[in-house]
């Protein structure tokens, strides 16, 4: 193997060195998420400067990666002389680098925390569950596509037994504000 590397003129040997790290970089990072040891993610933010948005590990290496694989293809295979060589592996490690970043990007857009505002609640309907008073009692609303139940009051004090229609009025220290629906 070694033999085989010094076969190679220099410039060569730095494309393949690029190639030959960068790809196992990479492969050592797909083995680290897979088994869940990575904890890192895409250490992409998206409110961070565009252009250090794509200096991560996985753009980096996935830059050495194709800088070393294409650059060594150019010269190598007399395709290209040094500056094309050069240029070629630059241009496709710096589209590779995008690549990845706008893959990271896309994936960052799919996360939601899941978290849903009690004050989105107002206006909503549903039906009483167990008897709201001024004390309070339970309703269930279709709110955010699911069927949830929340602690309620009665808006004007009147006591709404189980199965009565309602409608959110308002909010009051995280207990629903309801009236019956007038239908």
């Amino acid at each position: 193997m070694i033999e085989w590397f010094a076969s190679h003129n220099g410039l060569e040997q730095v494309f393949l060195l690029s190639a030959i790290v960068g790809g196992l970089i990479l492969v050592l990072r797909l083995i680290l998420m897979v088994a869940g040891l990575d904890h890192h993610g895409a250490d992409v933010h998206v409110d961070s400067d565009v252009g250090f948005q794509a200096l991560t590990i996985q753009g980096i290496s996935s830059f050495f990666t194709m800088f070393g694989v294409v650059g060594y293809t150019l010269h190598h295979n007399g395709i290209a002389g040094v500056m094309l060589a050069l240029l070629g592996g630059l241009a496709s490690g710096v589209f590779a680098m995008w690549l990845i970043h706008r893959v990271f990007v896309a994936m960052l857009k799919l996360q939601s925390s899941g978290t849903v505002s009690i004050f989105a609640a107002v206006g909503s309907e549903g039906s009483v569950y167990l008897t709201v008073g001024k004390e309070g009692g339970r309703v269930q609303i279709n709110f955010a596509n699911r069927l949830r139940e929340f602690e309620a009051v009665s808006a004007d004090g009147s006591t709404l037994p189980t199965g009565t229609a309602i409608r959110v009025q308002g909010v009051a220290a995280n207990t629903l504000v309801v009236a019956p629906v007038d239908r």
